[in-house]
């Protein structure tokens, strides 16, 4: 069975094929690194990794781009405000971003192209379109003419009336069109600016770098490239606009075949924001957890739905990952090492899931039924087309993986449980001490028939991964 994707911009899911025999182009949205990344900013690089990953398994040569936004009106502020430079504002931040790639085990980019070594291009862009009337100058920057591109509001599907009732726009009296959007800049005082004739010296606007970039890497012979992905926040208007100005200039259209869009995260049911309170750094999460049980949880759910992150989500995805890893170790002990090549029902059945519009979740299923029995190499093999890499730590027992904040998050669980007292007994104890000592209040609770508070503690150790196993001799646990 072929793969099957969905495409924002036919609205269905088609079968994939490349424009190239053998070979698949594709471009995401990166980072625009002027403030610190949160999860919501992984979750889509994080499946356009796997998407990679897959397609390589598939055997195509796969050329995979994704842009830095190295300049924008939030560094350039930032940089003003503060005195720094705005480009060592954005370093720091893209060099904390890519540890965090790093971690959670994001391939390296074929190419990473920054917005502000490719000015030249960016301008010779501008140039055609201003030629081609698509584009006009006004007094304060060079403007795209939304009016002479009759499928604006195709990709997100909707017209131009609409769109202009809805539209929040910044007062601007130079603009033809209050959806005219700017491709270039001219410089304020103590901003950056490069040299621009014969329109004047000034800064790109925010879409007209992706065009560029996507075009110099990927299509330019002009005829279009493969995949053009990134989060659905970014349908309208910033993927809109890159058509908007990238197709007018093209010998063949559509600017990419496929329109590939991740869904939106939320933190306890609310959009993360500083001003929610809810707002948790990317490296400060994956100093709290374990980056491929975050991985596993963002597996569990459709690349295209929304999805809900909590403290009691992750704690699950990791105790579904220790499943595996315990199948892992048993699998290592064993003498059937396996081909990871070989067909086999394994195999069929992980390739069938992921054809399907790359369905993650089946996949899990999948794993999770044939672990126990599959050749490590094989087990192996299907683990890293999802990026979860087995390594030495996996060999390990068990409760070796029960460190860092574990027994915080088992104090919160029996305080979100109900259970009074519990959480301020485990003070000063380490993770297997903590167990035992939840343990021995079940076991107190059962022996003066409190059915109810047991469950409550059973619940609080199922929340955090571990499972308990009752038997005639007395209770035993595990994290698997």
């Amino acid at each position: 069975m072929p793969l099957r994707l969905y495409n924002t911009r036919t609205r269905t899911v088609e079968k994939f094929e490349p424009l190239r025999e053998d070979e698949v182009r594709i471009y995401v949205c990166g980072l625009t690194p002027s403030a610190q990344a949160h999860l919501g900013h992984a979750r889509s690089f994080l499946f356009f990794d796997v998407l990679r990953r897959y397609l390589a398994h598939r055997g195509y040569r796969v050329t995979y781009v994704q842009n830095v936004t190295d300049i924008d009106d939030r560094s350039i502020k930032a940089g003003i405000e503060t005195g720094q430079d705005y480009h060592a504002i954005v370093e720091y931040f893209y060099a904390e971003f890519k540890e965090s790639m790093r971690k959670l085990g994001i391939l390296e980019y074929d190419f990473e192209p920054y917005a502000t070594k490719y000015i030249g291009e960016i301008q010779q862009m501008i140039r055609e379109l201003v030629e081609s009337g698509h584009a006009y100058v006004t007094r304060d920057g060079v403007y795209y003419r939304v009016a002479t591109f009759r499928s604006y509001g195709r990709l997100a599907n909707r017209n131009i009336a609409d769109l202009e009732a809805g539209a929040r726009i910044e007062v601007d009296e130079n603009k033809e069109d209050p959806l005219d959007f700017a491709l270039w800049k001219f410089a304020k005082p103590r901003e950056p600016r490069w040299p621009f004739e014969p329109y004047g010296d000034g800064r790109p606007g925010w879409h007209i770098e992706c065009s560029a970039m996507a075009r110099a890497l990927l299509d330019p012979p002009g005829v279009g490239f493969d995949i053009h992905g990134g989060g659905a926040d970014l349908i309208f208007p910033h993927h809109e606009n890159e058509i908007a100005q990238s197709e007018p200039l093209m010998s063949r259209p559509p600017m990419a075949n496929f329109w590939v869009h991740g869904g939106l995260l939320l933190f306890d049911n609310r959009k993360m924001a500083k001003s929610l309170g809810n707002f948790e750094p990317l490296s400060d999460l994956l100093r709290r957890h374990d980056p491929q049980a975050i991985r596993w949880l963002f597996l569990q759910t459709g690349y295209r739905k929304v999805m809900n992150f909590t403290e009691d989500s992750i704690a699950a995805a990791a105790l579904g990952l220790s499943k595996i890893k315990t199948a892992y170790r048993a699998a290592s002990a064993q003498h059937d090492v396996g081909s990871p090549a070989q067909a086999s029902p394994f195999g069929s059945r992980m390739e069938a899931a992921l054809d399907d519009d790359m369905n993650t979740a089946a996949a899990l299923a999948v794993l999770y039924e044939f672990a126990a029995n599959a050749p490590v190499e094989r087990l192996r093999y299907w683990l890293t087309i999802l990026g979860i890499e087995p390594n030495e730590s996996w060999l390990n027992e068990p409760v070796a993986e029960l460190t860092g904040q574990f027994v915080q998050r088992l104090q919160a669980a029996l305080e979100d449980e109900r259970v009074d007292g519990a959480a301020g007994k485990l003070e000063s104890l380490e993770p297997h001490p903590a167990i035992e000592r939840v343990i021995a209040m079940r076991g107190e609770a059962r022996r003066a028939k409190d059915w109810a508070a047991s469950d409550r503690l059973r619940d609080a150790l199922q929340r955090c991964g571990v499972e308990l196993h009752d038997t005639k001799e007395g209770t035993s646990w595990t994290t698997s």
